[in-house]
């Protein structure tokens, strides 16, 4: 497998309604800061490889048909990818791995999201034939597995509080942010409405419009880089079934199985000791500790103790989100790009405001589905 490296990235300015511009417009934005950060332009691109969610979000079938010119990829391979909310981290998978295939030198990635031009809670709240209906939407699907990491951990109620305001904090340090506040407490969460029980209003995600892009580019490309680049050290994606007997929805096998492959394969054999920065797909605040005890950096039933205590603090043992993650920022197509993109931005210094002292490897994370898809890539400052 060769190397492959990001040599650049870019990002929307998110907001809950972008009617400044149209879905093209959205995705040149993003990618017109990735080229521009890369310094590289559309000659050198060889490829284009768009990540997007459920058509019924816009209400746009195969939007890549017609965002085909607009994304640079007339003329070029194009390829479509879609898995669900975790898309954004599978399609950065995806085209690393048409260049450590050694199949393209440089391929731009592209995610997008635009909720504002439909209903994601109506989409995901429709009846498919032969399909459990959800009927409340991703928080009404996702409350229960909540309730149960609680009662199994024993974490006190007030962890998810926690990660909302450390997140929410952390997202007023970042210009792209859609929610940026500051000056929210223990208290205001808490004094927020309860939206599906234990999860509030100020604990759970926005619908954002937004975009982000990636370039991503050879050994020899990212040699001749003149910055400071983000090896791809390692990626890992898997899947399972939204329902079978025996499901952990609380950390689920995919999850663990796609940590697992990754850490082997990226070297890493302690990831609490070894990871300086995470970036996290959090879109209700209870996912923090589920996650991190899914991924392997706390014992089960142990993560919330590492919320709890500010390890993942801007200045914590493993700062978690520095940008926000997804509780700031939600166009749920470009999530999970976000969340690769935020990390290779760490590793490369990039992050302004919200960098992390000395990051050396960080991670990006991406979910979707019914807890069902997991993405996830290990980026360093060096190959290895």
């Amino acid at each position: 497998m060769r190397r492959a490296a990001v040599l650049g990235t870019g990002q929307t300015d998110h907001r809950s309604r972008r009617l400044d511009v149209s879905m093209a417009g959205l995705c040149r934005e993003a990618i017109d800061r990735a080229m521009a950060d890369a310094g590289v332009d559309w000659p050198q691109i060889d490829a284009v490889v768009l990540g997007k969610a459920p058509d019924l979000f816009e209400g746009v079938m195969m939007p890549e048909l017609f965002l085909a010119d607009a994304i640079g990829a007339t003329g070029r391979p194009l390829l479509r990818v879609h898995t669900a909310g975790s898309v954004g981290g599978s399609t950065a998978v995806v085209a690393s791995s048409l260049v450590r295939a050694g199949v393209h030198r440089r391929v731009l990635a592209v995610a997008f999201e635009k909720q504002s031009e439909s209903n994601a809670m109506w989409a995901l709240s429709i009846a498919p034939p032969f399909t459990m209906p959800v009927n409340a939407g991703a928080g009404g699907y996702f409350a229960p597995h909540i309730r149960s990491y609680i009662r199994r951990s024993g974490a006190p109620r007030h962890v998810g509080a926690m990660v909302a305001v450390k997140d929410r904090r952390n997202g007023a340090l970042n210009p792209h942010a859609h929610l940026r506040q500051p000056d929210i407490t223990l208290e205001s969460v808490d004094a927020s409405t309860m939206l599906w029980d234990p999860v509030r209003y100020d604990e759970t995600c926005p619908s954002s419009d937004g975009a982000c892009a990636v370039v991503i580019g050879d050994q020899e490309a990212a040699e001749a880089s003149d910055r400071q680049v983000a090896w791809i050290r390692a990626t890992a994606m898997r899947t399972e079934p939204t329902m079978f007997a025996g499901k952990d929805h609380v950390s689920p096998r995919a999850g663990r199985e796609a940590a697992e492959a990754l850490w082997r394969d990226a070297g890493i054999t302690d990831p609490l000791e070894q990871i300086d920065a995470a970036e996290i797909y959090v879109p209700f605040s209870w996912f923090e500790p589920m996650w991190l005890e899914n991924l392997g950096f706390a014992a089960p039933g142990q993560g919330w103790k590492l919320t709890e205590s500010g390890e993942t603090g801007l200045d914590g043992a493993l700062p978690v989100n520095p940008s926000g993650g997804v509780l700031c920022s939600n166009p749920i197509g470009a999530s999970g790009l976000l969340r690769f993109a935020e990390a290779a931005m760490q590793v490369m210094g990039r992050a302004g405001e919200h960098q992390v002292r000395d990051v050396d490897t960080a991670l990006g994370h991406a979910y979707g589905g019914g807890s069902q898809f997991f993405s996830m890539w290990v980026v360093g400052r060096s190959p290895r």
